[in-house]
């Protein structure tokens, strides 16, 4: 029986690492708060702020982010540092539109680097946020562990440019600081980016005040309000970044809606669209709904990672692992007028079982509708020019000083050594095998999900940047290179393992 094999055995296995010891799999570890909850569903939904530009010019729009700390309110009584693109969390959400280019000017007045990556976007290496090219703090910062000569190492500021070549769909930026993503995004480093285009804005969809964004995250808090996280070095300057029993993911006890506890939502009788984000480090979501309406599915999803789907897909749930995105219709006329419904979690229980309380409070005119055609089916016509393997695992190794590590094909990630090297615009096929539970984002493309354990699971519709992949289970993507040459990354998506080393590199040649 060689390495594949004992893999694909998966949830019965147990890890044989390097040094020949064997490893129980680490679980994600719920970390409690040492402030009291707060009460379910008393705060108002907030939504995140429209970015400005600052200006803009025929064919551009010029955008200018100051990262720093800033206090916020998040729990009674308390108040919260947090680490905002302009001092907000979630950061400002970007409304870009199709073939018009922005131009992100990002400071960083924190004590530490930061990266900036447009997830889902298709980006020049330069602006993709490569994890080791650092935006350092004005006053000067020496990375510790940071071995990677290639580095586009920055003072103070750096301009991220987006072409925004591609259909419209839900993205989101977030910090991407090689070693430390996790406790970084942990302390408010992300936001949305919805790109426009005139296709999307011909579809009867719900718009304006009926189109809401939702950031959904988990995050503890301490004694004092302040976040709370399993760091070795709570200022984030050395290498490991948290305690190591953590390893398999940081799970907090306090459900956040675009940075808000388990609020709630005045909504009309009428169909709304929610973006919906998993921004959790590690936790994934069963979203539901209490009680659900009868004779209808309650979610009915238009889009995924990379737009817009084919046809509109029913589902009586939706698994969202962390990075994931769904696009979603959810009709209210369903419920009577004077009724409540709440939003929950089926993979939890207690207080992490609730997310937010929808109270149908008016009776409006529903002028939206969903069509039955949202989108052009997909056409991929070249011929697949390489299939690659990969196995995602955790073995024991050293990665920058940790006591363990996860991999990719049995490898720490090496800024230096490149997986594979496709071609621009050439069609690959990846079949990936993983021993956990990894959610696999590829930076750069979208892909299509040809197989997810047997075939195509309900929740693979459409483009995706992200799969989620359960324990022991294997899956096979169809992925085109286009846009760029240069180097991308690759990486498991639950951050407490991507910090562990769970990253490749791609080159596109």
């Amino acid at each position: 029986m060689n390495r594949r094999d004992l893999l694909r055995i998966g949830a019965l296995a147990i890890p044989i690492g390097a040094t020949g010891c064997l490893r129980p799999r680490p679980e994600a570890r719920l970390l409690a708060s040492a402030a009291p909850l707060p009460p379910l569903f008393e705060v108002p939904l907030p939504r995140p702020p429209i970015a400005q530009p600052v200006r803009s010019d025929a064919g551009s729009d010029y955008y200018d982010f100051a990262v720093r700390p800033a206090p916020a309110q998040i729990l009674p009584g308390l108040t919260t540092e947090i680490w905002g693109y302009d001092g907000v969390f979630p950061g400002p959400t970007i409304e870009a539109r199709r073939g018009r280019r922005v131009s992100l000017r990002v400071r960083n007045q924190l004590p530490v680097p930061i990266v900036t990556h447009l997830h889902g976007g298709r980006t020049a290496p330069e602006s993709d946020g490569y994890p080791s090219d650092l935006i350092l703090p004005a006053a000067g910062f020496a990375p510790v562990h940071m071995h990677d000569p290639l580095a586009r190492i920055a003072m103070a500021e750096r301009e991220y440019v987006y072409a925004n070549d591609q259909p419209a769909a839900t993205l989101w930026y977030h910090d991407h600081r090689m070693d430390f993503t996790a406790p970084q995004v942990w302390r408010g480093l992300a936001g949305f980016y919805l790109l426009r285009d005139p296709e999307e804005d011909r579809l009867p969809l719900p718009r304006g005040a009926r189109e809401i964004p939702l950031m959904i995250c988990d995050r503890s808090f301490a004694a004092d309000g302040g976040f709370q996280y399993p760091a070795r070095d709570p200022q984030l300057r050395e290498a490991p970044a948290f305690l190591p029993e953590y390893m398999g993911g940081v799970l907090g006890d306090v459900i956040l809606v675009n940075g808000a506890p388990w609020p709630r939502l005045h909504v009309a009788n009428v169909k709304y669209r929610f973006r919906i984000l998993n921004a959790s480090n590690a936790r994934r979501y069963e979203l539901a709904l209490d009680p659900a309406p009868r004779a209808a599915a309650p979610f009915i999803q238009i889009g995924s990672d990379g737009g817009l789907l084919s046809a509109p897909v029913a589902h009586q749930t939706i698994r969202v692992a962390p990075a994931e995105r769904f696009d979603v219709i959810l009709d209210f006329s369903k419920f009577a007028e004077g009724s409540s419904v709440k939003l929950v979690n089926l993979a939890a229980s207690g207080p992490a079982s609730q997310i937010l309380r929808f109270d149908i409070t008016e009776n409006q005119r529903d002028d939206s509708a969903i069509p039955a055609r949202l989108t052009a089916d997909p056409v991929i016509a070249e011929k697949p020019s390489q299939m690659r393997d990969f196995d995602f695992t955790f073995v024991r190794f050293h990665p920058r000083g940790m006591m363990d590590g996860w991999s990719i094909n049995g490898l720490p990630f090496d800024p230096a050594r490149m997986d594979a090297r496709p071609r621009l615009d050439s069609t690959e096929i990846w079949r990936i095998q993983s021993d956990f539970s990894h959610p696999l984002h590829l930076h750069l493309v979208h892909f299509r999900v040809l197989a997810h354990d047997g075939r195509p699971g309900p929740y693979d519709s459409g483009w995706k940047d992200t799969i989620d992949l359960g324990p022991g289970q294997g899956a096979t993507i169809l992925a085109k290179f286009s846009g760029y040459r240069g180097r991308y990354v690759f990486h498991c998506h639950n951050l407490e393992h991507e910090d562990m080393s769970m990253m490749a590199n791609f080159e596109v040649i």
